[in-house]
């Protein structure tokens, strides 16, 4: 339990810190090496949030279906971090990012109140006219997007079964192949499935060894970098590549992966 808390306190700091990035101008991010691993993509990220404002026409029904494309939960007994819930006109969202949720007052179709409130308490903080809600999940992709990104995974499964078969490695196909379809089977109904980062070069749309989205293209045009203990962190980052590809080179070799994994990778020294 408490390595779980553990990490869900870390994505948390992710997620705040890309979001931060792209709604204010004055932000300082404190990263370690895993800055240059790959982050999904910053252009899905920002184009699926989804706007709320005091006036809109808009079906909560809708705005349901956005949450859910978004990988919110849905919990109208307990609103936690990450879900929403709805109380007869009114619906609660605790983004995944946050530290406080957003109360959206309905009157039928139309918003007719923002209050940020406290999650625990209720107690309204602030009222607001407009509230940005971001993804609870650095790899998200719109709908529409999702069935090319599928289709090229199960092309990708094919080859390689074969391969591995002609190989005589029938176990290795067997288990490639029970975790892949169930990977994919989740992508269909849920639009996530455990290990999504792995299929990162399909659902971003990139060309074999083409290298990742990763935390620095989050940041605007023009920022600052400054390398902390540069003799220890400079080596460390132009040997991240070769320990992260000797790890899953054997994930691919064992059929716990498909090759297209070891494009989730961290940036070579050079691209950094």
């Amino acid at each position: 339990e408490k390595d779980s808390s553990i990490n869900e306190e870390i994505d948390r700091l992710r997620l705040a810190a890309t979001t931060n990035l792209f709604e204010r101008p004055d932000v300082i991010v404190v990263a370690t090496v895993s800055c240059i691993y790959g982050l999904g993509s910053p252009q899905d990220y920002r184009n699926m949030r989804v706007r709320l404002d005091v006036g809109q026409e808009i079906d909560p029904a809708q705005v349901r279906a956005r949450l859910v494309s978004l990988q919110y939960d849905r919990n109208d007994a307990v609103l936690k971090r990450g879900s929403f819930r709805m109380r007869g006109d009114t619906m609660e969202i605790f983004p995944a990012y946050m530290e406080h949720a957003y109360r959206i007052e309905f009157e039928y179709d139309e918003i007719h109140a923002i209050k940020e409130v406290n999650p625990l308490t209720g107690r309204v903080n602030e009222t607001r006219q407009t509230a940005f809600v971001y993804p609870a999940k650095h790899f998200v992709m719109p709908e529409s997007e999702m069935r090319p990104a599928i289709d090229s995974i199960r092309q990708e499964l094919a080859d390689r079964l074969e391969e591995l078969q002609e190989a005589g490695k029938v176990v290795e196909a067997q288990r490639l192949k029970a975790r892949t379809e169930y990977d994919i089977e989740m992508l269909e109904e849920m639009g996530y499935c455990n290990g999504i980062e792995n299929y990162s070069r399909q659902l971003g749309r990139r060309q074999v060894g083409e290298r990742p989205a990763v935390l620095l293209d989050y940041f605007p045009d023009k920022f600052i970098t400054f390398i902390d203990e540069s003799h220890v962190t400079l080596p460390q980052i132009g040997g991240m590549y070769a320990g992260d590809r000797s790890r899953k080179q054997s994930l691919v070799d064992y059929g716990l992966r498909l090759p297209s994994a070891l494009d989730n990778r961290p940036l070579y020294y050079e691209e950094f």
